[in-house]
């Protein structure tokens, strides 16, 4: 019992998959942030297009 709990205890196996989950998460959690200060600016420049499109007269060349 003794030789199993020291060989379990020398295993790295299982800390390699714990890295790649905290750098997973850490990716994601950038992303949403990204996402999120994206997201406001692009629905913002979306409606003032529609809004120049819709102003604008038929046949006039800015």
């Amino acid at each position: 019992m003794m030789n199993f709990i020291k060989n379990f205890r020398a295993d790295e196996d299982g800390a390699v998959t714990v890295d790649w989950v905290v750098l997973t998460a850490a990716v994601v959690g950038l992303a949403v942030a990204a996402y999120s200060s994206i997201q406001t600016g692009a629905a913002d420049l979306t409606s003032d297009t529609g809004t120049f499109l819709e102003n604008r007269q038929p046949g006039v060349i800015d």
